[in-house]
């Protein structure tokens, strides 16, 4: 989807999307999984749009500032209680591997963090939270309105979660971490673990690691 409407190549991609819905919440039991799309099948699939929002400093940024770097995205949000600090920490342990395998290669990648709950997740929140994963994570978040766009131009899907009489909410969204190419293309979907498959660990260190090596060039 860029820019709106969605070509009916997308369809069945959004549709995967929307059905791996993580609810991020203490049990972790509606995790999705990042495994419904096989590495490198997003070839060609309008995903993405320009856009400006705001790091974790409090500067704008916009998705053009990237160009010419690989941009490897993760949309979430700092109060995840699950499934979002798993995913990131995994993914980013494995980039700190990367950096140090082939220090050239991973400067070429910019690691980025989309809020999807701006209402809570100001730069000053941002800010120590992507910290705790890598120097190198950049953080952003904007308006909800701004935040909107993002979510519908890269198909992520996400909503607030309110429980009678509680005072924080939830945000369910999809598990979609995306790798973009250098001239902002998307590429592929970042191996994560798939709660399904107890026996196996698509998301691990090593997974991620030899992802990143495929298709960084």
């Amino acid at each position: 989807m860029a820019g709106g409407a969605m070509n009916k190549a997308l369809i069945p991609l959004a549709l995967s999307l929307a059905a791996v819905v993580s609810a991020c919440n203490i049990g972790g039991g509606d995790a999705a999984n990042g495994s419904q799309s096989a590495p490198g099948d997003l070839a060609g699939a309008r995903i993405g749009a320009p856009f400006t929002l705001t790091n974790q400093d409090g500067a704008k940024v916009s998705w053009d500032d990237f160009k010419g770097k690989y941009r490897l995205v993760y949309f979430g949000y700092t109060y995840c209680p699950d499934v979002c600090p798993v995913d990131l920490q995994r993914i980013m342990q494995a980039f700190g591997r990367f950096e140090k395998m082939d220090p050239a290669r991973a400067a070429k990648v910019q690691p980025v963090f989309i809020s999807l709950d701006p209402e809570r997740d100001t730069p000053a929140v941002m800010k120590t939270y992507v910290a705790a994963f890598h120097p190198r994570l950049m953080g952003l978040t904007g308006s909800t309105d701004e935040i909107a766009k993002v979510a519908k131009d890269f198909v992520v899907v996400y909503g607030k979660e309110e429980a009678k009489g509680a005072s924080d909410y939830l945000v369910s969204h999809s598990r979609t971490p995306y790798l973009f190419g250098p001239d902002g293309e998307p590429v592929a979907l970042v191996p994560v673990d798939d709660p399904a498959t107890p026996d196996k660990d698509e998301g691990g260190l090593d997974a991620v690691l030899a992802f990143l090596e495929k298709w960084v060039k």
